[in-house]
């Protein structure tokens, strides 16, 4: 019998690991599995219909059992352990004056490792901070940067909306959102603390529609080209999309709008 395959995470952080199990498991259960990284304990989240892929190792896990009363004591212990060994990570990161904050701390089961999720605008030579912590706690130590969107999704919260943060609700990978996604819906000028979330980055919303307007706009003609208008050559300085509306600088450089359709 070759069992099931299912998505199980390690922790909040990191990215799903698929494993393969005799044992029928459902969404939630708590399992120990081991990976490249050692004796982790999991919790289930979707089956999966294929096979872990050989060429990257990483994304797989060996199932070893679900989690026992046993199992469930040592991770609540290691979660207690996690707590304190925060505290004291980021004092030494205050130490250190390092640009980042520290967000969570994770001891692998077997309790010979720990994980630091933190967060950081760019790169950070931490090494120094490692040396500082293996030392201090004695175990093997590693930082895994996450984006300010990771907190906001772990820590939940509404938006300006009144609604449930989308990276809350919607709980796939979080798309790339650009500023060109401002611009093409016209809002940009309304200033970053605007168009920005409580994570501090733009808003996941900006990405909902920027492929419409995307597809508006090539109805319009491109703000700085010309075009004519009753009969002379015009300068279009703005669209919007929404109105319909353009804004034309003629050549005695009076500023008008017009429909589109008059065009």
């Amino acid at each position: 019998m070759q069992g099931e395959y299912y998505f199980v995470k390690t922790n909040r952080w990191e990215s799903p690991v698929k494993i393969q199990s005799q044992t029928e498991l459902a969404e939630g259960d708590v399992v120990i599995i081991e990976t490249n990284d050692g004796v982790s304990s999991a919790i289930v989240q979707t089956q999966s219909s294929e096979s872990p892929k050989a060429e990257n190792p990483g994304a797989a896990g060996r199932f070893l059992r679900r989690a026992n009363p046993s199992d469930l004591k040592v991770i609540g212990d290691q979660q207690k352990k996690g707590k304190e060994a925060l505290e004291i990570s980021r004092q030494e990161v205050k130490k250190t004056g390092l640009p980042m904050k520290i967000v969570d701390a994770i001891f692998s089961f077997d309790g010979g490792n720990i994980t630091f999720a933190f967060i950081a605008d760019g790169r950070v030579d931490f090494r120094d901070l490692v040396k500082n912590l293996s030392k201090r706690f004695q175990r093997s130590i590693r930082l895994h940067q996450v984006g300010a969107r990771d907190e906001s999704r772990q820590g939940g919260g509404y938006g300006i909306c009144g609604r449930e943060l989308c990276c809350v609700k919607f709980r796939g990978d979080l798309p790339s959102i650009t500023s060109e996604m401002a611009k093409v819906q016209q809002i940009a000028h309304r200033g970053s603390e605007r168009i920005s979330g409580i994570c501090g980055r733009l808003m996941c919303c900006l990405a909902y529609e920027s492929e419409q307007y995307r597809e508006l706009l090539k109805n319009f003609p491109a703000p700085g080209s010309e075009v004519k208008y009753k009969g002379e050559k015009a300068v279009v300085k703005d669209v919007n999309v929404m109105s319909g509306e353009i804004k034309l600088e003629l050549p005695d450089k009076t500023m008008i709008f017009i429909n589109k359709s008059e065009l």
